[in-house]
Formats: C-alpha cells, sequence, structure tokens
C-alpha cells in the first residue's frame, strides 16, 4: 500500500538531478538538508548553502518547487515554515548569485503529515440491494438514485439505479476496448474516467447522451473521482489526487496524499463531504479521510467486519482479490453515507463513530 521512504526520496532525486532553470548548475555548491530527509508538516526546515573557497555571493534566492519563498543577502542560511505547504516530496533550490550571474543546487525534503490519523469504526444504519453484476469504479447519490460506474473490459456501462430495488433504471454500454472508471456529477453533466484508455466521457445527466469525449493524457491511469463544488478531484492509482477545472477538465494542481509514516498510494474511489475527501484504498477494507488543503490522511476507517468474506456469496468469495470494497457516497440533504464493493450483493447505509 505504500512506497517505501527510501524509493520515494530515490525518485524524487531523480527528478531534482534532471530539472534545469534559468541559472547554471554548480557541482561545488552544496545545500543542506540532505536530500531525502523527512520532516513532519509543520517542522521548520533550516537551509544552509556552502559556498566553495575562492567564490562570493552577493544573494541567494531560496525557492520551493520552483516558486520563491525567500531571499537573503547574506550565505548565514535561512528557514522556511511548513505548515503552508502541501506534503510530499519538496524540490527546494538555491539560486546564488555571483557577480551578477546566477548558479543554481538543489535538494529535496520529504513532507509527511504532523500527526498519525484518527482512527474510527462504524455503526451499519440500514442495508439495500445492489447488483452484483457492477464491479462497482464509481458511485454519487443524487435526487432518489444512485449514479454508478461499473468496469470490466466487455462489461463498462453508467447506471441509475433504485436505492430501494437496486435495478438498474437507465444505462448506457461503454463499447467492449473501454473499462469504465470514477465518476463525477458538474451540474447536468456527468464526467466518467477510463482506466487505461486516457479517455473520459461526458454524458448528459437526465438523458445519458454522449456530448463529447476528452483526453486524459497527465496521469499514468483514470481510478476514481468526485466533485467538491468548485473542481474536479481524480486519481490515478498512485497518491496524487489531481484538480480539475470543473469547465475545461485540465488539471490545475494536484496534492500528494500521506500520514504520518509515508505516501499512501492506491487511492481508489472518491466522495467530498463536509470539506473533507474520503477515498477507499484498493484491494482493503480501509476507507481514509483527507485534508483536501495539504494531502494529509486526517481519519481512517477499518470495515473489515462490515461484510465478513464468511457470509459473502461464493461469486465474491470465490474472488476476493478482485470484488473487494470499493463505492462510496454521500446523500447531502438527507446526510446519509452509503458503502459498498465490486460486484457486492448489498449496499451499506453506514455511519462512522470514533474509536
Amino acid at each position: 500500500m505504500r512506497y517505501k521512504i527510501a524509493l520515494f526520496a530515490a525518485l524524487a532525486a531523480l527528478a531534482i538531478t534532471g530539472c534545469t532553470n534559468s541559472g547554471t548548475e554548480n557541482q561545488n555548491l552544496t545545500l543542506s538538508p540532505d536530500a531525502g530527509t523527512t520532516y513532519k508538516l509543520g517542522n521548520v526546515v533550516r537551509l544552509n548553502v556552502h559556498i566553495p573557497n575562492g567564490m562570493s555571493a552577493d544573494s541567494i534566492v531560496y525557492l520551493i518547487d520552483s516558486v520563491k519563498n525567500t531571499s537573503r543577502k547574506d550565505t548565514l542560511g535561512t528557514q522556511i515554515k511548513t505548515d503552508s505547504l502541501t506534503l510530499g516530496s519538496k524540490l527546494i533550490t538555491a539560486r546564488v548569485y555571483s557577480g551578477g550571474k546566477p548558479q543554481e543546487v538543489s535538494t529535496n525534503i520529504i513532507l509527511l503529515a504532523a500527526a498519525p490519523p484518527v482512527a474510527y469504526t462504524f455503526k451499519i444504519e440500514h442495508i439495500f440491494p445492489h447488483d452484483t453484476s457492477s464491479y462497482t469504479e464509481g458511485l454519487e447519490y443524487h435526487d432518489g438514485f444512485f449514479y454508478e460506474s461499473a468496469g470490466n473490459y466487455g462489461n463498462s456501462s453508467l447506471r441509475k439505479v433504485s436505492l430501494a430495488t437496486g435495478k438498474v433504471v437507465q444505462k448506457v454500454t461503454l463499447a467492449p476496448k473501454y473499462f469504465g472508471e470514477g465518476i463525477a456529477t458538474v451540474g447536468n453533466k456527468i464526467l466518467q474516467l477510463t482506466y487505461k484508455e486516457k479517455v473520459g466521457f461526458i454524458y448528459d445527466k437526465n438523458t445519458f447522451k454522449l456530448l463529447d469525449t476528452i483526453p486524459f493524457t497527465w496521469a499514468p491511469e483514470g481510478w476514481g473521482m468526485c466533485f467538491d463544488g468548485k473542481r474536479i478531484l481524480q486519481d490515478d492509482s498512485t497518491n496524487r489526487i489531481w484538480f480539475l477545472n470543473k469547465d475545461t477538465f485540465k488539471p490545475q494542481g494536484y496534492i500528494d496524499v500521506c500520514d504520518d509514516k509515508g505516501p499512501v498510494n492506491r487511492i481508489n474511489e472518491l466522495e467530498y463531504i463536509n470539506g473533507l475527501i474520503y477515498a477507499n484504498i484498493y484491494t482493503t477494507d480501509t476507507i481514509i479521510v483527507i485534508n483536501p488543503k495539504n494531502g494529509a490522511v486526517v481519519q481512517t476507517i477499518d470495515l473489515k467486519n462490515l461484510y465478513p468474506m464468511a457470509t459473502r456469496p461464493y461469486s465474491v468469495k470465490s474472488d476476493p482479490d478482485n470484488n473487494v470494497l470499493n463505492g462510496i457516497a454521500w446523500d447531502s440533504q438527507g446526510k446519509r453515507l452509503f458503502i459498498t464493493g465490486k460486484k457486492w450483493d448489498k449496499l451499506f447505509q453506514i455511519k462512522f463513530e470514533k474509536l
């Protein structure tokens, strides 16, 4: 579920060595802390540039992820505060001006959540039927119905489903070459991702008429998606959540999701609830709650006892690696939370409770 910190740092270091900026690289300059040093959100990071003998510095500009943070007229170093930064690998660059000419040196730090997530459990309030033909990839609740994206090649679809019966009341089927993934409803449109096909579909919410197709070229894969009222949130199999413009469907930023131990990978189906992001972790019985401002995991919910394997139908038990927990929907008016899984015969209305 997680990348090891060492690997995470190594990949970031590779990215650093390949970058170029407006100045020239000088191998005699060094910048501390060492690449891959880990900090917690809120820590102060002390930066020091070692200037080689025979070189004088007129000023030093410090940048974080290529954005200016601070500058100094001396070489005494500086401190940067991390409480307003997002989590993950942060590229730190010192642009040293000597004789009016800039030279640059870079390092990186790994910024993690300040505290472990708060643990929650659950209480089942109601159980509804769920269509076992649906390999659930996306789930939303609007106006008394579920809108559901079903995956798998040859069986992918977009569905409108009755809450009470679990029956499909409206459906559009994807061509066999497409694997349906997450969905997001924006006004009177529904956007549906595909898994590896690098394309998304835009439908009319009422008629399911296909209005347009759009390319998804910035992410390795298409997984989960939701809408926070201003932006579309999309994940891609890693610990990254992209923010997409709701009108152009183009990326305009991202956060990397981490807890206090490291990056949390394989984020899948998403739901935005009361200012926080709720996310399934693929192949696990865990849902995490994410702060959208910085990517910190603030809560974790253990759902292993929601639908014990021994009580599931044979069709689900026979393929436990695929028929896993996935599907979060929120009824914003009724304040109801719904949870299901891939090809499950049940959909649960639950409430989270602190341990």
